[in-house]
């Protein structure tokens, strides 16, 4: 059996959309919007699937286009991924994928830098530093904006880098973040991603 086959096989039978994210902080977001929007993924059969790493889009792109063409993939990836992903979207299709139009025209958004960046921004600072003190950790956010290399970092990049410093921590700021989020302001590359994600008969992203 070739890899991902059994983990593609668990979903495949029931999905007829799939949200293809880098990591599983950005699987935790998605999931977490979808909720607050009163959405159910799994009886809409959309699938939010981690790719656990950019490099692994191609493959997965292309192990789920050649076994199951009739499901839809789209999807979020960090800025400086995008020529990765142009070529996996590009080998897995027929049509274009060379500039971000033709990306976002296969369902693939962007997010500047990544998706916790957007988060932040979204957000703002104090209301971060609001959610860290929720959840026990602006003292430990405190210690770490002290440390010599984080010193010269603005307030954003500060907050982007202490969220990313453990993977569990990323991950579940993946949830509370969106969480606080105003629904209004909800940053663009996830809102359409998920708005993209509705059952509607349409031609898969993978072509």
């Amino acid at each position: 059996m070739a890899p991902h086959e059994q983990h593609i096989s668990d979903w495949s039978t029931w999905a007829n959309t799939v949200v293809l994210v880098e990591g599983d902080s950005d699987t935790a977001a998605v999931h977490a919007l979808a909720q607050r929007q009163g959405r159910d993924l799994r009886a809409e059969r959309v699938h939010v699937l981690s790719a656990k790493g950019v490099t692994n889009f191609a493959r997965l792109l292309s192990e789920i286009g050649s076994a199951h063409p009739d499901i839809v993939i789209v999807g979020l990836y960090d800025e400086a991924e995008e020529r990765v992903v142009a070529r996996g979207l590009q080998r897995a299709g027929d049509e274009p994928a060379t500039t971000r139009d033709d990306i976002e025209a296969r369902g693939f958004f962007v997010c500047t830098a990544d998706l916790e960046d957007e988060l932040i921004r979204a957000l703002g600072g104090e209301a971060v530093e609001r959610t860290l003190a929720t959840e026990g950790e602006l003292a430990s956010f405190r210690r770490f904006q002290q440390m010599p290399q984080q010193r010269d970092r603005d307030h954003a990049r500060q907050l982007r880098r202490f969220l990313g410093t453990r993977s569990m921590r990323k991950i579940r700021y993946g949830r509370v973040l969106v969480e606080a989020l105003d629904l209004h302001r909800v940053p663009s590359p996830l809102a359409r991603v998920l708005d993209l994600a509705r059952p509607s008969p349409r031609k898969p992203a993978n072509g």
